[in-house]
This record gives C-alpha cells, structure tokens and sequence, in this order.
C-alpha cells in the first residue's frame, strides 16, 4: 500500500515545486524612464470594502455593517476631496456588493477621473470556492461594476489577497491586463502560470503598505490597533523615500472605513503633501501604470 504524504515534510521535488511554480514571479517590468521625465511614480489605491467583509463572514448586526458604512458615508467623500484638492488620481477597488450598495459613489470614482477595478463578488476568500464558484462570482462582478460604471474593469486586486489554483486563469479568462495582489518585488513584473509567460502585469502590494493591519479592530477577540497612525505615517514616507531614491514605484493601499477618521487620514495628508514637494513624480492610476509598462517592455 502507497503511503500518504501529507505534511510538508513528507513532499515529493514534484510537488513543492509545483506549489512554488503554479504562480511564480517573471520577468521585472521596471521600465527605464517614466513619462515626462519623472523620477518615480505613486500609486494610490483604495479598497472599498465597506460592509463586504463582515457579510462575507455573516455578521450582520447593525453594529458591525455600521462600521463599513462609515467608510462609505464618510471616509469616501473625505478621501476624494483630498484627492482633488492635489490633483492625484487614485484606484479604487470595490466588491460588486458594495457597488449595489452605493452606486452613486463608484459613479462619482469615474466622474472624478479616478480608476475602478475588482475586488471580488462580496470580498470572499477566493482561497476556499470551487474554481467554478469562484470563476462565476468574478465574471458577475465584472459585469456588475462595468453595468454601473459604463466601464469594463481591467485590473484586479483579490479579496484578502490570496490566489486560489484557479484565479490566474479566471484572471485571463477575463481578459484583465493587471493583478494587484501579490508581494515578490517592489517593482511590476510578468505573472507566469505554471513557468508559462500569461502577458498580466503584476503591481506588487506588501502589507507594510497597507492601514489595515496597523488599525484592525475586533471587540470580541484580541485583535487591537498596535501603531498610533503616525508611527504608520513615518514607516509609510520611508518607503516612499526608498522608491523615489532607486527610481521605483510608490504604491499603497488603504480603506476608507479604515484611513477615513480624522486622526489616521491627517498623517495620509502629511504623506501626500510631502510626496508633492517633489515635482519629479507621476501620478498614475493602476491601469496606467499597467499599460505603461507594458508598452516599455514589449509585452505583448
């Protein structure tokens, strides 16, 4: 009788490999000059969560949707007037739920130059669907936030950051040119599926560029808010610092619900003014970014 392997141990070369070559980092996208002369681009991007991770989980008292709709009802409307006011454009990427829920506002993203792009059906863990659930949950937000929006998505950034073994190819199926949900470099590179070049743009996040796991709050567990916002705001202009000094890429993402109160959105304040004491930075949506450096590289 063949023995099970089942703990990591026990794999066999063909199987590590494979978990480590289902979806692997390819070629470096890093272009060689940005447009106009500029030094290093910034990526803002916004998750507009809003009520998605507590249904997604099924918590739906009053008191745990209330705190997702603070983003919409209020952190929103306080991110785009900043947003404006600088002139900085901005991804944002919303659940189709939260779209039915507030229309109006993915409206206003387009309205105000703004990008949207995907995040999931009613932000699942796509790690834990059958591919096929999976695949039709995608395709229904797609069609979902281009009937709101009058514009197809191209991007992609997934609920809670994981890949399922099915979500590269959902992702191609959907004719997407970008993902924004994994972490091998600071700079764009090419997705590969199983060692197989896929032409999707990778636009790296981290979670140290993220609010959500310095602000997280949880009144029934241990879950608490470990930084004061500007601890955070000093770790976040580092990192800008250190992708304008090599030339690279600012890219952050944050939560309306999350970033949106007054004591953690002065310090985002703060970052934005300092990034624009530099007149050698562009400014680009996640799309943008996307099809510029494809367009520098050559990929296809």
């Amino acid at each position: 009788m063949t023995e099970v392997r089942s703990e990591p141990w026990q794999w066999d070369e063909t199987t590590w490999r494979g978990h480590v070559e289902l979806v692997q980092a390819g070629s470096s996208l890093a272009p060689g000059s940005w447009p106009n002369g500029a030094r290093a681009a910034v990526a803002i991007s916004f998750d507009s969560d809003h009520e998605t991770p507590a249904m997604r989980d099924g918590k739906t008292s009053p008191g745990m949707l209330a705190q997702g709709t603070y983003g919409a009802r209020v952190g929103v409307p306080r991110i785009l007037a900043m947003l404006k006011s600088r002139g900085i454009p901005a991804t944002f990427f919303m659940p189709a739920v939260s779209a039915l829920l507030h229309p109006d506002e993915i409206r206003t993203y387009i309205e105000q130059g703004h990008e949207v792009a995907l995040h999931g059906w009613i932000h699942e863990r796509n790690l834990l669907l059958p591919g096929t659930a999976e695949r039709e949950l995608a395709l229904r937000a797609a069609d979902t936030l281009e009937k709101l929006t009058g514009v197809r998505p191209v991007g992609v950034r997934t609920p809670s950051w994981d890949f399922s073994a099915n979500t590269l190819r959902v992702i191609r199926e959907l004719g997407l040119i970008y993902d924004s949900s994994l972490m091998a470099d600071d700079d764009p590179y090419e997705l590969l599926d199983r060692g197989e070049p896929t032409g999707v743009v990778e636009l790296p996040v981290d979670w140290i560029r993220d609010d959500a796991p310095y602000f997280m709050m949880d009144r029934y567990t241990a879950l608490r808010p470990y930084a004061t916002p500007r601890h955070v705001g000093d770790i976040w202009r580092d990192e800008f610092t250190g992708a304008y000094e090599r030339g690279g890429i600012f890219q952050i993402t944050l939560h309306p619900h999350i970033i949106g109160h007054h004591s953690r959105l002065v310090v985002l304040a703060e970052l934005l003014d300092e990034i624009t004491t530099h007149d050698d930075i562009w400014y680009a949506t996640h799309a943008q970014l996307a099809r510029y450096v494809r367009d520098q590289t050559g990929l296809d």
